[in-house]
């Protein structure tokens, strides 16, 4: 299995926890890492699954096959040029990528707006 293949859960961590992005793994338990932005949480993931998967053949355990149960994750969304304009702008002051700002804007009004689940990404 490679660290692509499993689904995980990804959350902002309150100033309590330390702030930042936690993403774990449910198929691969105690699987977890964090990073300052999503997509340092996702790159530290892999990294985290990488070193389970190695350390469960290590040790002779049963590694669990990734569930299937969760969507692609990806979609295509159209926009008026006029809002399309503000988030390339607002993510240059940023200095992250279009896609970064945007995953972290929904995450924040899923946050404020939910019930503060963990949501499964």
């Amino acid at each position: 299995m490679k660290s692509n293949d499993y689904p995980f859960i990804i959350r902002p961590l309150s100033k309590e926890e330390g702030s930042g992005i936690l993403i774990e793994y449910p198929d691969l338990p105690g699987c977890m890492s964090d990073g300052e932005t999503i997509d340092e949480a996702i790159k530290n993931g892999k990294d985290a699954v990488k070193c389970w998967l190695e350390a469960a053949k290590k040790s002779g355990r049963v590694i669990p096959k990734p569930s299937k149960e969760l969507p692609s994750g990806k979609w295509v969304q159209r926009v008026p040029k006029s809002l399309h304009a503000k988030l390339i702008e607002q993510s240059k002051k940023e200095g992250v990528s279009l896609n970064t700002l945007v995953i972290s804007l929904i995450a924040i009004a899923l946050g404020l707006h939910g019930n503060n689940k963990k949501r499964r990404f």
